[in-house]
């Protein structure tokens, strides 16, 4: 980013590379940037939104868009990512990560490296994939996990979505290194879980890191705190 930046090149538009932290919502981290850019110019408001949540308990690659760039956000939340991460097996959660306890517990003496690897295969290409219940996605007017926090049962529909790769980096039993790319709407919690599943086990997510989207890498991204330095140096 340029140093001498003003506020007519963030009302412009403005794309913002930001590696978002453990447990910041993706949203406190739109509205920590958006008051930023309006304490350092004095100004009541700018837009700025983010082209694709992550999870609290994941890190990384999030684009922040400003002004006029807002209406590229759907652009830029089309695009393939991709993701590291952990699966841990031999238990299960109901938001099939860290948000949640570990409400099963399963036998892994039996599962080996071949196994985990193997396993890999029948989830690249277009698949069908059950999102989370613990996710902001709406039916019939409510978030699913407003359901799944009031205890209630609903059913969460399928839905087509593509792994272009998928790839175990290193095993640590129970530990299972990966690096996946993947299409729009894919839930890397859904794909732990599943992972699981079939390898007659169980399965969650234990940490996740998303690396790119599209041509964007999180080489290039900063810290908060790095734009918060970097904004207040152009005084």
């Amino acid at each position: 980013m340029n140093k001498s930046l003003t506020l007519e090149d963030y009302q412009a538009g403005q794309v913002i590379l930001i590696d978002k932290p453990l447990n910041w919502t993706s949203f406190q981290v739109v509205n920590k940037v958006r008051w930023l850019i309006k304490q350092q110019f004095k100004i009541k408001k700018i837009k700025v939104g983010h082209a694709g949540t992550l999870d609290p308990l994941a890190t990384g690659l999030l684009i922040l868009c400003t002004g006029k760039f807002t209406k590229q956000i759907e652009t830029y939340q089309a695009q393939h990512k991709e993701y590291t991460g952990t699966i841990t097996l031999g238990a299960t959660t109901p938001s099939y990560d860290l948000e949640t306890e570990i409400d099963n517990t399963f036998d892994i003496l039996e599962i080996n490296e071949a196994q985990i690897l193997e396993n890999t295969k029948q989830f690249v290409g277009e698949i069908d994939q059950r999102p989370p219940v613990f996710s902001a996605l709406k039916k019939e007017g409510k978030r699913l996990y407003e359901y799944a926090r009031a205890g209630e049962t609903v059913e969460v529909p399928t839905r087509k979505i593509t792994i272009s790769e998928f790839d175990i980096t290193s095993i640590d039993m129970p530990d299972a290194h990966f690096r996946v790319a993947c299409s729009k709407g894919t839930y890397i919690r859904s794909l732990a879980h599943d992972f699981g599943a079939t390898l007659n086990n169980g399965a969650h997510l234990s940490a996740l890191r998303r690396t790119k989207i599209g041509d964007f890498s999180v080489d290039n991204a900063i810290s908060i705190e790095a734009f918060e330095d970097l904004i207040k140096a152009q005084d």
